[in-house]
């Protein structure tokens, strides 16, 4: 049994930040390349920045550059999103994900392990 359990969502003002953590349990993830989504009510979810196995590589959608930065420990199989500069816009619920190869991608099907989900809110 696999399970990603995310972390540290909450309220925040405009221009604050928050730190989210995503910790693995069931298997080790260091071959996995493991994304952060994000949904906001009506939306599609959407890939918001994705790491590789190694965690040589890093991808972030254009909205999100410079602002956020995902990061893991693979000897503790967290994956964490730190984000800045928080937007109303950022509102959503921020889920992990990882996909059993190490490579990033960036559309949620290609995902196999799913948490349940955080919910980030960015006040005005």
């Amino acid at each position: 049994q696999v399970h990603l359990v995310e972390s540290g969502g909450g309220l925040v003002q405009a221009g604050g930040s928050l730190r989210l953590s995503c910790a693995a349990s069931g298997r080790t993830f260091s071959t996995y390349a493991m994304g952060w989504f994000r949904q906001a009510p009506g939306q599609e979810r959407e890939f918001v920045a994705g790491i590789s196995g190694s965690g040589s590589y890093t991808l972030y959608t254009d909205s999100v550059k410079g602002r956020f930065t995902i990061s893991r420990d693979n000897t503790k199989n967290p994956v964490y999103l730190q984000m800045n500069s928080l937007k109303p816009e950022d509102t959503a619920v921020y889920y992990c994900a990882a996909r059993s190869s190490p490579v990033i991608r960036t559309t949620p099907h290609e995902y196999v392990y799913w948490g349940q989900g955080t919910q980030v809110t960015v006040s005005s």
